[in-house]
C-alpha cells in the first residue's frame, strides 16, 4: 500500500528546491482514529510529506537516474502546530548537499503562514540491480512508474 502525500507539486527546481501541498480532508482515514474528536494529521505523516517532497526533488535532479529513493536520517525534526481537515500542508524542501549516493535536505511545512513542521534529510539513491544484478529490469521498470507518476503530480503553469 502506498500513502500518497503530496496532492499536487506547485514549483520544482531541480537540484535546488520544491514546493508541493497536501489537502487534509475528513475522508483521510487514520483521521477516524487520530483522534475521533479532535482530527489532526499525525505528526509521522508530516514528516513522510516532507520525505515524499524531497525524493521527487532528487529524482527529478537525477533525470530518474536512480530507481530508489529511502530515508537513511531524520534530524532535528521539530513539530509546531497541528493540521485539521480543511487545511492544506504547503511542504518546501531545499537541497543543502549532494553527495555520491546521499543528499541531505532541509524541509519545512507550512500552514498558512504557521509553520508546523521542520528538519533535516538524509536520503540514500541506488539502483537496486547495482546491488541485486537480477534486479536490473525491475529499475527500469520503477523509473518509467515514478516518471508517470510525477507526470500527474507537477504540470507547469504553461500547461495548467
Amino acid at each position: 500500500m502506498q500513502f500518497m502525500l503530496i496532492d499536487r507539486i506547485t514549483e520544482i527546481q531541480p537540484g535546488a528546491s520544491i514546493t508541493a501541498v497536501k489537502a487534509l480532508t475528513l475522508a483521510e482515514e487514520y483521521l477516524q482514529d487520530h483522534f475521533p474528536r479532535f482530527p489532526v494529521m499525525p505528526g509521522v505523516l508530516m514528516l513522510e510529506a516532507m520525505l515524499q517532497a524531497g525524493t521527487w526533488l532528487v529524482y527529478l535532479t537525477e533525470d530518474f537516474r536512480h530507481s530508489t529513493v529511502v530515508l537513511r536520517g531524520a534530524r532535528n525534526i521539530k513539530y509546531a502546530g497541528f493540521i485539521r481537515p480543511g487545511e492544506t500542508l504547503t511542504v518546501r524542501v531545499e537541497i543543502l548537499e549532494n553527495k555520491e549516493n546521499l543528499t541531505t535536505l532541509k524541509g519545512e511545512g507550512w500552514v498558512g503562514d504557521a509553520l508546523a513542521v521542520s528538519g533535516r534529510l538524509v536520503l540514500e539513491r541506488f539502483n537496486a540491480g547495482d546491488r541485486e544484478p537480477h534486479l536490473r529490469p525491475w529499475d527500469s521498470h520503477a523509473r518509467t512508474q515514478l516518471r508517470q507518476r510525477f507526470a500527474k503530480l507537477y504540470r507547469p503553469k504553461s500547461e495548467a
